[in-house]
């Protein structure tokens, strides 16, 4: 079976979904990716789309869970590279991904979890 690379880069993991994303693979993707958070105790995930043109509600409510499943293990979610067609569709479906939260590049996501894990260990410290 397929699967969809997760690289680890210090504290984050890094998915980037360069194929068409069906419903089994999606699935598939969220198990490892839990499974990866798990095992290397990992605090963010950085998902880059920019190579995905489309996104169906099935694939918007995969994304949402996975946030939501990176969360109670304890590592933030940030989706980058989203194209404006997959915006323009996830908003006219509804789906507002809770927990989710973006980026235009890998870039600035990167900065946005740096900012944010350094926010959380001043907190917590």
């Amino acid at each position: 079976m397929e699967r969809i690379p997760i690289l680890k880069m210090g504290p984050y993991l890094l998915v980037s979904i360069q194929v068409d994303m069906h419903d089994r693979l999606a699935m598939q993707l969220q198990d490892d990716l839990t499974e990866r958070i798990a095992l290397t105790g990992a605090r963010a995930v950085l998902i880059d789309i920019s190579a995905l043109d489309t996104v169906d509600s099935f694939m918007g409510r995969m994304l949402g869970n996975i946030a939501a499943m990176s969360r109670v293990l304890d590592a933030e979610t940030v989706l980058v590279g989203m194209q404006p067609a997959v915006a323009i569709t996830l908003v006219e479906l509804g789906m507002t991904l809770p927990g989710v939260r973006t980026a235009l590049n890998v870039e600035k996501g990167m900065e946005l979890l740096a900012a944010s894990l350094r926010e959380s260990d001043s907190t917590s410290g």
